[in-house]
């Protein structure tokens, strides 16, 4: 079995020997290597090959918003999960809207922790319907993309255009923080159906998962 390989992004060396030992405890998981802000863990990842990376938001030098565009920007670059102290963090929004597919406080249970690493290796979201609500009704209308036009109303948005009236309805549900089996019981189909909506939604939308469908969903203004 091969193991997921993953670095750590964090100034703080205690953070980053706690996680090294839980990781490094698990069979199918391997710490391949480390870096105490997000200018070094460029320069590091450079050379080194890994799956998934912890990023911590506030660093000296350069802070993980800054570290996650500059990463996810590279051929092949790896998923990454962000990590922060507080629930409300508005850098950690800004690095999943910068392209991190995660967002996971850093006094999480290690096994949610395991299980949230394991998920964005899988190309799975890991942001818990209920952190993602109050994550984006708190801080999403606060934080508009620098330089990007103001959002046109949600029946006016290209990236919007090609959706169907049901997968508008699935995109509504995802960005309200429904979970599959929830969105299934709402519409009254089969969980596989719902999946299939949200492959679409992910496909149609350039999306790289669910985290950034419910990103779309606000800036475009299909959720007020």
């Amino acid at each position: 079995m091969s193991r997921i390989r993953v670095f750590l992004v964090d100034d703080q060396q205690m953070v980053r020997a706690g996680f090294r030992m839980l990781l490094d405890s698990q069979p199918d998981l391997e710490v391949v290597g480390e870096a105490g802000d997000g200018q070094e863990a460029l320069d590091r990842l450079s050379d080194v090959d890994c799956d998934v990376v912890l990023m911590d938001v506030r660093m000296p030098r350069l802070d993980g918003v800054a570290a996650t565009r500059a990463l996810v920007a590279r051929p092949g670059a790896p998923q990454v999960l962000v990590l922060t102290t507080f629930d409300l963090d508005e850098y950690a929004f800004a690095a999943i809207k910068a392209g991190a597919s995660g967002f996971l406080l850093k006094d999480a249970a290690p096994p949610d922790l395991l299980a949230a690493v394991r998920a964005v290796h899988a190309g799975d979201a890991v942001v818990a319907p209920s952190t993602t609500r109050r994550l984006l009704a708190h801080v999403a209308a606060s934080l508009p993309d620098a330089g990007a036009p103001a959002p046109r109303p949600a029946g006016d948005d290209g990236r919007l255009a090609s959706l169907t009236e049901r997968e508008r309805e699935v995109l509504l549900l995802v960005a309200r923080g429904r979970s599959n089996t929830e969105i299934a019981a709402d519409l009254v189909v089969a969980e596989a159906t719902v999946k299939t909506h949200v492959s679409r939604l992910l496909h149609k939308t350039g999306s790289r998962d669910r985290v950034h469908l419910v990103v779309l969903a606000h800036e475009t203004g299909l959720v007020a």
